[in-house]
C-alpha cells in the first residue's frame, strides 16, 4: 500500500466519487513539485498514488481533487471546481487523506 492513500465520497449520493483526478504535490520553497496523479475508482480510491517501497521525505504536501470534471459529468453544478487538502508528512508512517465531498461543500480528515 503507498504511503499516502486516499478515497472520495459523494454524500450527496452517499456513493463513491468515481473518475476524479487528484494530484499529490510537495512543497518546493515557494511553490509546488507534482509527485503523483491518478484517478479514482469505482470505489472512489486510487490503490497506488506512489510506490511502496519508497517512505516520502518529511515535509508538507497537497493533494487536488480536480472535482468540476466530475460535477460535470453528473450534470450538477458545483462551487469547488477543485479542492486543495494541504498536509504536514511529519513520520513515515501511513497517512490517509479522505475527501467528503457535495456541490456546494466539503470536509476531509485524517483517517487510517
Amino acid at each position: 500500500m503507498s504511503q499516502i492513500t486516499t478515497h472520495i465520497l459523494d454524500t450527496t449520493l452517499g456513493k463513491p466519487a468515481q473518475g476524479v483526478t487528484i494530484v499529490l504535490s510537495a512543497r518546493r520553497g515557494e511553490g509546488w513539485q507534482e509527485l503523483a496523479r491518478g484517478v479514482t475508482n469505482q470505489d472512489g480510491r486510487i490503490a497506488n498514488l506512489l510506490p511502496t517501497d519508497e517512505p516520502l521525505p518529511l515535509g508538507i504536501y497537497q493533494m487536488r481533487f480536480e472535482t468540476k470534471e466530475y460535477f460535470d459529468r453528473l450534470g450538477t453544478a458545483g462551487f469547488y471546481p477543485l479542492v486543495e487538502i494541504v498536509f504536514d508528512v511529519a513520520t513515515t508512517a501511513h497517512y490517509h487523506v479522505p475527501l467528503l465531498l457535495n456541490p456546494f461543500g466539503y470536509a476531509t480528515y485524517r483517517g487510517s
